[in-house]
């Protein structure tokens, strides 16, 4: 169905091919999961396949990529629709209607089938995918993940015999990811349809894979084998790979049943011991390391931890007597926060106190109002009642040059966030704006992810790069509250690493950090405290432990494998095996 010949490709001014020699075919009715490290040409491969490398992204194509036939070299991607439905990373820029229904329809319409067909493919395809509730809503007031499910519809409801997916899970909670999934499946298993996809999260998606193939670096040839096999050798790898790499597994576990049928001799081993009182088990923040005690969603004002940032304000307004300093105002403080938007009720009577040092994740399924509570306390949405401080200041009174210096927002589209024409120029402007010193954002950068050049267009980095490149903007002004929206979007496991010890620094040195998250095993890395978010109102705070271990949907990959022992990450049991 899809054939790689000895293909390369090598964008305008680029010294070297993104992707060189990639040979592989993709059967029909096979799903082909294509992983690698971020950065090393997943999405050009994929837009080879639909005909927009190289006739909408330019550059060279040497080699020839066939579909159903179809030479796309000599085939734009219009020529190609009939055959081959693509959603890329980022939905928005996918859309051409203004309501759901009308999405889906679209396709149908500009291949001319007729309406009782669409219509009846529509309602299937609204039923599949769990957006029948949405159907007549305007794209514009989805959440990201929602957003996600209606692209992936509109290009299912054509019927094309290829499908082309660049992380289609990266924004959606886990029960609509499983949901999505076993779409896909069916479609494979019952229709013959072929699905060629990238994704990062392979703890979601290798399961369902036939045949993996494997970009290991930038420029180095594509592998193609059974999963188990090109896990064994790949750079990157789910949790349940990882503890069989470190129980010596073998072949190594690919899904959470397999790993639980054989890791009786390890729970034994474990049982002797207990979660060390970590980051990854939920433990509050240590005062002497620059945190504070937790603080639940009913506490009053917490004690926070003096930190450089805060004293300079306070000294110049103290007399020289014994007088005690003010206390600063904690990072954030919300009571009674509701807001309506567009004649929804986005949040309810939304409690939450944030302390110096602590590491929150808000979780819960799309449209749970997790975004609108992080536009609320950077100040982009105005509550409808109750009130919102941020280091004792009302977000959206506060004039943003100010604002900048107490709360920084990374939003679910880095692209929002990046203005100039070069990353270089990008990160001159962050030192600027942040008044740090020169250089100060292109080190967090290479930190972060090595390898980004200074004179690349941000628009021609890849998703994962992309929102590499805005956080580092954020967080070069290092903000005493961080406000993240889904930072592992498009991040491989090694660069999602780099950026929980970053996070973990900048919490030990006193700075509040809230992530809306759909990644669990991100919340079980990094988090102390989850709170859970079901039709704008919180259902549960508490240490992360507590909250993800009790849900079926929120535990990570080992709590899985190795319940009822409270464990969450691999490093947790590396560290308990020694």
């Amino acid at each position: 169905m899809i054939r790689f010949e000895d293909v390369s490709v090598t964008y305008d001014g680029a010294a070297e091919p993104t992707v060189r020699g990639v040979d592989f075919e993709v059967p029909e009715g096979e799903l082909v999961l294509l992983v690698g490290p971020s950065g090393v040409g997943k999405s050009t491969v994929l837009n080879a396949v639909s005909g927009l490398v190289p006739h909408f992204t330019g550059g060279t194509l040497r080699g020839r990529v066939t579909v159903a036939g179809r030479d796309t070299r000599t085939h734009k991607p219009r020529e190609l629709a009939d055959v081959v439905g693509t959603v890329g990373q980022d939905p928005l820029s996918h859309f051409v209607t203004d309501t759901v229904e009308d999405e889906l329809a679209y396709g149908m319409e500009s291949l001319g089938l007729a309406p009782d067909v669409m219509r009846r493919r529509v309602e299937e395809t609204l039923d599949l995918l769990g957006l029948t509730d949405l159907r007549n809503r305007p794209i514009a007031t989805l959440s990201g993940g929602q957003q996600q499910r209606a692209a992936i519809g509109s290009v299912l409801t054509p019927h094309p015999k290829a499908l082309i997916l660049d992380e289609p899970t990266s924004a959606l909670d886990p029960a609509a990811a499983e949901e999505v999934l076993a779409v896909l499946q069916r479609l494979v298993h019952d229709l013959g349809t072929t699905v060629l996809m990238a994704e990062h999260r392979l703890e979601r998606v290798i399961q369902y894979a036939d045949q993996v193939a494997l970009l290991p670096t930038p420029g180095a040839p594509l592998q193609l084998g059974a999963p188990a096999d090109m896990m064994a050798v790949s750079p990157v790898y789910p949790p349940v790979v990882a503890l069989g790499h470190l129980a010596g597994w073998s072949p190594l576990p690919l899904t959470v049943r397999d790993a639980r049928r054989r890791a009786g001799k390890v729970r034994e081993q474990l049982s002797l011991t207990e979660p060390a009182g970590s980051r990854a088990a939920g433990a509050a923040p240590d005062p002497k390391r620059g945190g504070t005690p937790q603080a639940r969603a009913s506490d009053t004002t917490p004690t926070p931890a003096p930190t450089h940032r805060w004293r300079p304000l306070f000294r110049k307004h103290t007399p020289p007597t014994l007088t005690p300093s003010p206390t600063p105002a904690p990072p954030a403080e919300v009571h009674a926060l509701s807001v309506r938007r567009a004649r929804i009720e986005a949040l309810r009577h939304i409690d939450l106190t944030v302390t110096p040092g602590e590491t929150i994740a808000l979780m819960g399924r799309n449209g749970a109002g997790k975004s609108t509570l992080l536009n609320t306390l950077v100040g982009l949405i105005e509550p409808s009642t109750g009130t919102v401080q941020v280091s004792g200041r009302t977000p959206h009174r506060t004039p943003p040059p100010d604002l900048i210096r107490h709360v920084g927002l990374v939003p679910q589209e880095p692209r929002d966030l990046l203005y100039a024409d070069t990353v270089a120029t990008e990160c001159t402007a962050a030192d600027q704006d942040a008044q740090a010193t020169p250089g100060t954002c292109r080190t967090l950068l290479s930190t972060l992810l090595p390898g980004i050049p200074d004179d690349t267009h941000p628009r021609d980095l890849s998703e994962g790069q992309r929102l590499t490149l805005a956080l580092a903007v954020v967080l070069t002004a290092r903000p005493p509250l961080l406000l993240l929206d889904e930072p592992t979007r498009g991040l491989d496991y090694a660069a999602k690493a780099r950026l929980v010890t970053h996070l973990r620094t900048l919490a030990a040195e006193g700075h509040a950090i809230v992530l809306a998250t759909h990644d669990v095993e991100l919340a079980a890395e990094l988090a102390h405290r989850v709170v859970l978010l079901a039709d704008g109102e919180v259902i549960a705070d508490g240490p992360t432990a507590d909250v993800v271990v009790s849900s079926p949907s929120f535990a990570p990959q080992v709590t899985k494998i190795l319940a009822p022992q409270q464990w969450l990450t691999v490093a947790q049991v590396r560290e308990a095996l020694g």
